[in-house]
């Protein structure tokens, strides 16, 4: 993803910084925990969390004697880095050469690391509805190459996802795609 962005962007922290708190807006992050995750020095996160406040793209607050970061989603060009950041990761090639190729999908939420902006190399996927197996997985092989990361989906139907759903709200999570519901019952 870096090289995505490598042109744009001379900074690999700052790329970090952006894919981290722009993928997912709801991402809230202090200093120490963004240095340890990216494995470098507090004073290189700082001084890009500093440029990137400074220009509006990031807000902070005070939390105690820690500063939280956040993406500032009121500022003119979140849209656009969001959809960046997303394209960068592959996950909206995961969504048109996957998701909405499944046939019988209701819901596709994008957990753990992914879902807190962390580009591990590993997506992972949660599906809700009556999915053909062993078609998500060929789907899955081909997006694999073409995106360059591993993807692993836990595939559940509507019942097991309602079990799953308190589990769910415990963990990162973002909802990717959805199906339109239908005007007279409110389903999918």
């Amino acid at each position: 993803m870096e090289n995505l962005f490598a042109g744009l962007i001379a900074s690999k922290t700052r790329i970090k910084l952006l894919t981290r708190l722009f993928f997912n807006p709801e991402t809230r992050s202090y200093l120490r925990e963004l240095a340890k995750e990216f494995n470098v020095s507090t004073n290189s996160v700082r001084e890009e969390l500093n440029q990137l406040t400074k220009t509006k793209l990031l807000k902070s607050e005070r939390n105690g004697r820690q500063v939280l970061y956040a993406a500032n989603q009121d500022h003119p060009l979140f849209p656009e880095l969001k959809s960046m950041v997303s394209k960068a990761m592959g996950i909206d090639q995961v969504i048109d050469s996957i998701v909405i190729r499944l046939g019988d999908l209701e819901r596709a939420y994008l957990i753990d690391d992914y879902a807190q902006g962390k580009d591990t190399g590993i997506v992972d996927l949660l599906l809700v509805g009556n999915i053909d197996q062993y078609h998500l997985n060929d789907l899955s092989r081909k997006t694999e190459r073409y995106i360059k990361r591993k993807i692993r989906s836990l595939v559940l139907n509507r019942e097991e996802y309602e079990k799953f759903e308190p589990t769910l709200k415990q963990r990162p999570s973002v909802l990717i795609w959805e199906a339109k519901k239908n005007s007279r019952t409110g389903k999918p």
